[in-house]
């Protein structure tokens, strides 16, 4: 019989790693996905295409591993 797939795999690892590294670098004063977050919610005002990008790179980690998770859990189902 086949061993159930574990979410905690390889994939799921990497992404995890990705998340909290590049996703959250550079950690002091905060993290940057958090304050480029924070001013996306005070308005955006000031944001140049620099700053959006800086948005897509340092959230696409976190993206991709909420994305594979999703994933992960519905093929889990059938």
């Amino acid at each position: 019989m086949k061993k159930p797939a574990s979410l905690f795999n390889s994939t799921f690892q990497a992404l995890l790693f990705g998340s909290l590294t590049l996703g959250l670098a550079p950690f002091v004063p905060e993290p940057h996905l958090l304050g480029k977050l924070r001013w996306l919610w005070g308005g955006a005002v000031g944001m140049q295409l620099t700053d959006w990008g800086d948005l897509l790179l340092h959230g696409l980690p976190w993206i991709a591993l909420i994305t594979y998770t999703m994933w992960f859990y519905s093929r889990a189902k059938k």
